[in-house]
C-alpha cells in the first residue's frame, strides 16, 4: 500500500516534534517539612548527596545507577516556586510512588531493616505477591511513599 505525501509529512512532523520536545533530564521535586530530618533519613539509607544543589531551601540526592535526582524542597518554597500548585498532606495522600529496584529478596529485607533504623515507617511489610514478585512499601518521615521491589 502506497503512503501519501501528506502521511509522510505528518509522520515527519510527529517525529520532529517528539525529538524537539525530548527532555534532556527528568527529576523529582517533593515537598518536605524539615530539611535536616530529610537529609539525615536519606543519608542513612545511603542515597548520594547532590550537594551543589542543596541549600537552606532544599536538599538533593542522586538515586540509582543512573543518578536520578530527587530534590526535597521545604513545602512553602516549592509552593511559591511552582505557581498555582498546592501540595497536599503527604502523610494521608500520595501524588506519586517511587519504586526502588532490589537485586534479591534478601536485599529487599535489608532495605526494610534500614528504613526502620533511619526512622521511616513500613506501610506494608516485605512479602511475595503476583508471579515471583517480592517487595514492600515504606514512607519517609514526611510521608512520601516508596516501593522496594524485586522480581
Amino acid at each position: 500500500m502506497a503512503t501519501s505525501i501528506a502521511e509522510k509529512d505528518s509522520n515527519f512532523m510527529l517525529t520532529k516534534k517528539c525529538n524537539d520536545m525530548k527532555p534532556k533530564m527528568i527529576w523529582a521535586n517533593l515537598a518536605v517539612a524539615n530539611l535536616e530530618r530529610t537529609q539525615k533519613f536519606y543519608t542513612e539509607l545511603g542515597f548520594k548527596p547532590n550537594n551543589p544543589n542543596s541549600s537552606n531551601e532544599l536538599v538533593s540526592f542522586f538515586v540509582g545507577e543512573k543518578d536520578f535526582v530527587i530534590h526535597f524542597f521545604l513545602k512553602n518554597i516549592l509552593e511559591s516556586n511552582v505557581k498555582n500548585v498546592r501540595f497536599g498532606d503527604s502523610q494521608n495522600a500520595n501524588e506519586i510512588i517511587f519504586t526502588l529496584s532490589a537485586e534479591s529478596k534478601e536485599q529487599t529485607d535489608l532495605w526494610a531493616e534500614e528504613v526502620e533504623k533511619a526512622g521511616g515507617k513500613i506501610i506494608s511489610p516485605p512479602e511475595s505477591f503476583g508471579n515471583n514478585y517480592y517487595g514492600f512499601v515504606f514512607a519517609d518521615p514526611d510521608g512520601h511513599k516508596f516501593n522496594v521491589f524485586h522480581m
